[in-house]
C-alpha cells in the first residue's frame, strides 16, 4: 500500500469498552474560554489571513505543493478549513476526542449508522426520539438497508434496555431531553448497561447542548448534534454533527460522509463559530425565561398537562438536576379539545411564530401529531406521550411577561 492508499483509506472503526478516551481539546479551559478559542488562534493567523475572527474558506479542492506531498484537507467532501475550526470546537465544548460534521442534523444521524451497521444489524432506542429519527429507524435503515431497530418497553427502567439489546446489536442510541416530550433518560445507567453488553451509546444532545449536559462525562461514547437548533440559535444554518472517538469520526468521514457528499458548507460553519460564542449566555436566558412560561402553563385553567424537566411535577425532575445545569429551553402543553383546539390556540398566537424548528432566539410553537411525529401511530404517539393537543414550544429570548401576555390571551380565547 503506498502512502497515499494510507491517506485516502481508513480502517473500520471497532468498539473496545475498555479504551481510554485521549484529552478532549482544550480540556484544561472553561466551557465559555473554549466556546471563544478553540480551534483558532488569531495572532497564528497573521501571516495567512489577518483576521480576527476564523475565515470563510470558500474552496472547494485545495492544491497539491508536489506530486508526493498530499494536502489536507485535499477534496471539501471531506473537510475545508473553516469547518475544521467548527469541528475541533464542537469537540472541545462536548468533550469528544473528534467531531465530524453534516448538511444536517439527520444526515449526521444516518452517516453515522449507516458507517456502524450491516444488514442484520441492529440499534436499540426508543420512541423518545426526534420524528425524522423515528422514520429512518421504522422504514429507512429496515426496509432500504436491513438495519432493524428495537424499542425499548420502559425508557425509565435500565432492564429494559439490557433485555432489548442482544448480540447483534451495534449501537444504543438516547436522546435526551426528548423532543417533544421531554423525557429525562438516566445518561449514565444506560451507558453502564450498553457498556456491559459491549455496545457504544449514543446520545442526541441537540436540546439541552453542552452548555447545560456533558453526556459524554456521565458515560456516553458519542454525541449527536443537530447544529440546526440552539447551537446556531436563530434558524439560519441548517447542518449537524457527530462528536466521538477520532477513530470512528474519521471512519464516518472517509468512509460515509466522503462518498454520501452531505457536507456542512464553509459558509454554514462559519456562521455557527459566531453563533457559538454566545451558547452558554443563550441557553441560561432560555433556561430561565422557560422556567417562567412552564410555571405560568402549569397553573392556567385551560391547560391539561406541562412537559418540562425544570418543573417539579415533573416525572424525572431529580434526574434532570443531577444531569443538567438547568432545564433547557424548550417545552410542550396539552391544549384542550384535541387537534382542533390545539390548532385553534396556534392560530391566535400574535408573538409566537408557527414554524418547523426549535432553538431559535424567538419563541417559536409546532403541532407534533401532524407534523414531527405524523410517522408514528396514534398508539405509539400515545405510548410516546404525544397527546393529539401537544404543541411544543421553543421558548425564546424575548421579555417572558409577553409571551406569558400572548400565551394567555390564545389560552382563554
Amino acid at each position: 500500500m503506498t502512502d497515499k492508499d494510507q491517506f485516502f483509506m481508513r480502517e473500520a472503526w471497532e468498539y473496545d469498552p475498555g479504551a481510554k478516551p485521549k484529552p478532549a481539546p482544550d480540556a484544561h479551559l472553561g466551557f465559555n474560554t473554549r466556546a471563544l478559542h478553540t480551534g483558532f488562534d488569531p495572532l497564528k493567523s497573521v501571516k495567512d489571513f489577518r483576521s480576527f475572527v476564523p475565515p470563510i474558506t470558500q474552496s472547494m479542492t485545495y492544491p497539491y505543493e508536489r506530486f508526493e506531498e498530499i494536502p489536507y484537507p485535499v477534496y471539501g467532501r471531506t473537510q475545508t478549513p473553516t469547518t475544521a475550526v467548527l469541528e475541533e470546537r464542537l469537540a472541545a465544548l462536548e468533550g469528544g476526542e473528534a467531531c465530524v460534521t453534516a448538511g444536517s442534523g439527520s444526515q449526521a444521524l444516518f452517516d453515522l449508522i449507516f458507517t456502524l451497521t450491516r444488514p442484520g444489524d441492529n440499534v436499540v432506542t426508543s420512541l423518545n426520539i426526534y420524528g425524522e429519527g423515528y422514520k429512518q429507524a421504522t422504514a429507512i435503515f429496515p426496509e432500504r438497508c436491513g438495519v432493524d431497530f428495537h424499542f425499548v418497553d420502559d425508557p425509565a427502567d435500565p432492564a429494559s434496555w439490557d433485555a432489548a439489546i442482544d448480540d447483534k446489536t451495534k449501537l444504543v442510541w438516547v436522546e435526551t431531553p426528548s423532543n417533544p416530550c421531554l423525557f429525562v433518560t438516566d445518561i449514565a445507567a444506560v451507558a453502564d448497561v450498553a457498556h456491559a453488553k459491549g455496545v457504544p451509546l449514543l446520545v442526541d444532545n441537540t436540546t439541552a447542548t453542552a452548555a447545560l449536559q456533558k453526556p459524554i462525562a456521565l458515560g456516553a461514547d458519542m454525541v449527536l448534534l443537530s447544529i440546526t437548533k440552539f447551537l446556531c440559535g436563530n434558524a439560519s444554518v441548517l447542518g449537524g454533527a457527530v462528536v466521538g472517538p477520532e477513530a470512528l469520526v474519521e471512519d464516518v468521514r472517509w468512509n460515509t460522509t466522503e462518498f454520501v457528499g452531505a457536507v456542512l458548507q464553509p459558509f454554514e460553519a462559519w456562521l455557527t463559530l459566531q453563533f457559538l460564542e454566545t451558547l452558554s449566555l443563550r441557553m441560561e436566558r432560555h433556561s430561565a425565561n422557560a422556567q417562567r412560561v412552564a410555571e405560568f402553563l402549569a397553573g392556567h385553567p385551560r391547560v391539561e398537562h406541562v412537559n418540562y424537566p425544570g418543573l417539579v411535577g415533573h416525572p424525572q425532575h431529580e434526574l434532570a438536576q443531577r444531569q443538567m445545569r438547568a432545564g433547557g429551553g424548550m417545552l410542550s402543553f396539552v391544549a384542550p379539545g384535541g387537534m382542533a383546539g390545539a390548532g385553534a390556540v396556534i392560530d391566535r398566537f400574535q408573538l409566537i411564530t408557527h414554524a418547523v424548528t426549535f432553538g431559535t432566539s424567538r419563541t417559536i410553537c409546532m403541532h407534533p401529531p401532524t407534523i414531527t411525529h405524523e410517522h408514528m401511530t396514534p398508539e405509539e404517539r400515545a405510548k410516546a406521550g404525544i397527546d393529539d393537543g401537544l404543541i411544543r414550544l421553543s421558548v425564546g429570548l424575548e421579555d417572558p411577561d409577553d409571551l406569558i401576555t400572548d400565551l394567555d390571551q390564545a389560552l382563554s380565547g
